[in-house]
């Protein structure tokens, strides 16, 4: 898949961004708070080719940055965080669709909790809860694209 070029205002998709800190950062926003496990995420999108690290950039910076693996048709979400001072608005949304797009995805899903469950619902994910190994409540979001 080629590298987009964004032009300088308008937001735009960086599909398979080359890993910096700025997108560590975004990403770790998104994360289990054991910094292990964080080291080995981040350590997954710089090695392995199926964890792919996608971008939303507004005025050429990485505002949005989300991590998939995908499977034909089928995307699931690993990891998706936005930066503190361009939250709330839409810029994860407009990253998760525009990826759906461009990486002619039937379905993206992503497995959560509580706190980004109203997320998920709000960019048209359908959200129902799932068996969790852990004492909080675990969600599974599913985007399908009308064929």
């Amino acid at each position: 898949m080629r590298q987009m070029t964004c032009p300088t205002l308008t937001p735009c998709v960086r599909l398979h961004a080359t890993p910096t800190s700025d997108t560590d950062a975004l990403l770790t926003r998104a994360m289990s708070p054991d910094p292990q496990r964080i080291q080995a995420a981040l350590h997954r999108y710089r090695t392995d080719p199926a964890w792919q690290l996608h971008t939303w950039e507004v005025a050429g910076q990485a505002v949005c940055a989300a991590g998939l693996t995908t499977q034909g048709t089928h995307g699931t979400v690993r990891h998706i965080g936005t930066h503190p001072d361009h939250a709330r608005q839409g810029h994860a949304r407009a990253l998760l669709h525009a990826l759906m797009d461009t990486l002619h995805l039937h379905t993206l899903t992503a497995d959560t909790d509580d706190d980004a469950a109203d997320f998920y619902r709000r960019s048209g994910f359908s959200v129902h809860e799932i068996p969790s190994p852990w004492d909080r409540r675990r969600y599974r979001c599913t985007l399908t694209r009308e064929r």
